[in-house]
């Protein structure tokens, strides 16, 4: 997986952390501090968009007495304590990151979360120096499924697209990754195990855990 690899580059929610279910309960408590309930489908709709994206969205389609700055403001401020004190990391993230390190790879995250949410998670989990770079999708035109945000953190990380290893748990992640001309590496999560067979048919790799590539047993798609 790792043969002629120059960079290797993450997502964060699902991928190296385990915090996708954090967002449908902010939706939750968020929306019903103004008496209004969760839509059906709504975390389908937003799959991909960037933190700013998402924002946009509440305020198009909810009567929230907020600007589009106040309702991101208001998430970062329910999420952060939940990043810092609630999200794990997932299974052999520290043993993988201290792997790569002995072989002098550079790391970068890529994400559509904010960058304030990601720096917050990553240093209560004591993995935020092992990171070059960090990506967000409100600093290129367009977030995933298009291939931005990974091409402009290859950059920054002087590797060839060609030479990048991408992790991600959703289909439009794992299209961005392909897009960008990047080998990907699907990882497991309850959140996203709906879309599993999408998620095999445009992977290169599967993992269930970072362990599985440490102990040689991933899955060649």
């Amino acid at each position: 997986m790792l043969t002629d690899k120059k960079a290797v580059i993450f997502d964060l929610d699902g991928t190296l952390v385990d915090s996708m279910w954090i967002w449908k309960e902010i939706d939750v408590r968020f929306l019903g501090k103004y008496g209004l309930t969760v839509p059906k489908g709504l975390n389908d709709a937003l799959e991909g968009y960037s933190f700013y994206e998402t924002a946009v969205y509440f305020k198009e389609h909810f009567p929230l007495p907020l600007t589009i700055e106040e309702i991101m403001e208001t998430w970062n401020e329910m999420a952060a304590q939940m990043y810092i004190h609630e999200i794990p990391l997932k299974e052999g993230v520290k043993e993988f990151i201290s792997f790569l390190k002995e072989k002098d790879l550079p790391l970068g995250i890529a994400t559509s979360n904010s960058r304030e949410l990601t720096k917050a998670c990553l240093r209560a989990n004591g993995i935020m120096d092992a990171f070059e770079y960090i990506c967000t999708s409100d600093e290129v035109p367009k977030g995933k499924p298009e291939p931005d945000v990974y091409l402009h953190a290859a950059e920054q990380l002087h590797a060839a697209p060609e030479t990048v290893l991408v992790f991600e748990d959703i289909p439009y992640g794992l299209m961005a990754g392909k897009r960008a001309n990047m080998t990907t590496c699907a990882v497991k999560d309850s959140y996203s195990e709906r879309s599993i067979n999408e998620k095999l048919k445009i992977a290169d790799y599967y993992i269930e855990s970072y362990y599985d590539i440490l102990n040689g047993t991933y899955q060649k798609l």
